[in-house]
């Protein structure tokens, strides 16, 4: 295994043991449930958009490990990015772990989320690692209060 690999293994072990911004987010302007039924994943996502900027993101749910460290980076990734930025992350990780080809500065672009590219190697996992970017999609689309359940089947 490359060292590279070696930290981005550890990065999603990280991430899947000690999730970041687990809790219910008071002050919400959007949420959304997910499930992909296949693994078991289930995940609520909380919003809270000002001015067109996401103030602050957390979740809730329990997964695989790929799930909540995806989930984990995702908040991070998330808070102060405007709407469009928002769409423009989750289209450059989806590709990433679809097999798109990107360019190496698409990747880099990603930041921690490149820790991911290996997901693309098991197409089953792909869904685990993608649930949460299609529940807060689902949840900013909705404007405000809860959106309709997303299911990755």
């Amino acid at each position: 295994m490359s060292h590279a690999a070696e930290l981005y293994q550890e990065l999603i072990l990280d991430h899947g043991r000690k999730p970041r911004n687990f809790r219910v987010l008071e002050g919400a302007t959007a949420t959304a449930d997910g499930h992909n039924p296949l693994c078991g994943d289930k995940v609520t996502v909380f919003v809270r958009v000002e001015d067109h900027r996401v103030a602050d993101v957390s979740f809730q749910g329990a997964g695989c490990a790929i799930s909540q460290a995806s989930t984990s980076l995702m908040t991070e990734a998330l808070r102060g990015r405007t709407l469009d930025e928002v769409e423009a992350l989750f289209r450059r990780f989806h590709a990433l772990l679809t097999g798109t080809p990107a360019d190496e500065a698409e990747t880099e672009a990603l930041g921690k989320l490149a820790a991911f590219s290996g997901v693309v190697e098991f197409p089953m996992r792909v869904k685990c690692a993608t649930l949460a970017w299609h529940t807060v999609r689902a949840a900013l689309a909705s404007g405000s209060g809860a959106a309709a359940p997303v299911s990755t089947e």
